[in-house]
């Protein structure tokens, strides 16, 4: 199993022009980004470095890393690196759904990538490897390693979009293939287990329900099968095409978190603690962020996801900030870097 994982990591520049210029291309007028002001619409806090650090000390049991964009890279890139898969967006996915900026597109597609192996670990570009892993920590007995908390999402309205409908687009396919009743009862010790914590009391609320109302989202690093998303493709083809026909995010779509809840459903993962990582969130609640650069620095958990909610007016101080903390515990180049 050791030399069988292969890592995903999806990526796109955000301030290339090109990139920029097409994705206008396929938008409505009122809804078109302005490339001339694109640094302040797209930015990036040149962190990605960092991932790859990480994974080179904590994580060298990888095989290879697939890292996948729409034909870009960074400046900064070894592509040379033996275990580097430089990916384009249209050596897997479909011409069809081509061009797509519709990150859900692209991930129900990652079981297409040529090469990936069976086992793979997918990591979005703000996911973290901050201590030593090991292969066990992923997958243990050719199992996927996960959470399998229950959970319920109330659909809210916002200005632009509704929030929380893609998880229950993905429970309306589980709970089409899967009776929660019986799947409780053959699998009972992978969801009642003491290794939630007192996060199981949320599974244990929610088991009167007569059908899935939802998994707690767990934003780290995605323990997956390419089984799975090809027998996902084979029950459900006009579902997923249809997310794949949309080349922006749209509330219709279902994501990467349905192969994770199928697996829940099947009892194809192995219980862990979601103590394995953290989330944390960068915010213009400048007092705040120095937990998130501490997590950073004393790297407690060995997985971190940081998302960004930084307003443009602090984004220079905040980005300062967390390269710094970032640094500290990584400060020499890995040898995917130039």
């Amino acid at each position: 199993m050791t030399n069988n994982i292969d890592c995903v990591i999806l990526w796109v520049d955000g301030n290339d022009p090109d990139w920029i210029k097409k994705k206008n291309d396929y938008l409505p007028p009122e809804k078109r980004v302005d490339i001339d002001a694109s640094a302040e619409r797209f930015r990036d806090f040149d962190i990605l470095r960092y991932l790859f650090r990480g994974l080179e000390i904590n994580a060298d049991w990888f095989r290879y890393i697939f890292f996948v964009t729409c034909g870009q890279k960074p400046e900064w890139l070894n592509v040379s690196h033996p275990k580097l898969k430089l990916i384009d967006h249209k050596d897997f996915i479909p011409e069809s759904y081509l061009p797509t900026f519709n990150s859900h597109s692209i991930e129900m597609n990652l079981h297409r990538i040529p090469g990936l192996s069976e086992h793979f670990v997918y990591f979005n570009d703000d996911m973290f490897v901050l201590r030593k892993t090991v292969p066990e920590d992923f997958f243990k007995n050719g199992k996927p390693c996960d959470s399998a908390i229950m959970n319920a999402f109330a659909i809210e309205k916002t200005e632009s979009e509704f929030r929380f409908l893609i998880p229950v687009n993905n429970m309306e396919i589980i709970n089409k293939h899967f009776n929660k009743s019986e799947t409780l009862k053959k699998f009972f010790w992978k969801y009642f287990t003491l290794k939630y914590g007192k996060e199981m009391l949320r599974t244990v609320c929610l088991t009167p329900w007569r059908h899935f109302t939802g998994f707690t989202i767990n934003h780290m690093p995605y323990s997956l099968k390419k089984s799975t998303l090809e027998t996902i493709w084979e029950m459900e083809p006009e579902v997923l095409d249809r997310t794949c026909c949309h080349r922006f995010r749209n509330s219709n779509d279902v994501n990467i978190w349905l192969a994770t809840n199928w697996q829940f459903a099947t009892g194809d993962f192995y219980p862990r603690s979601p103590k394995i990582g953290q989330l944390c969130c960068l915010s213009d609640n400048l007092q705040n962020n120095i937990m998130v650069y501490k997590n950073v620095v004393e790297h407690k958990t060995k997985l971190i996801c940081i998302n960004d909610n930084v307003s443009e007016q602090n984004c220079e101080k905040v980005q300062m900030k967390i390269v710094r903390a970032f640094q500290k515990i990584y400060p020499d180049k890995s040898s995917f870097e130039l």
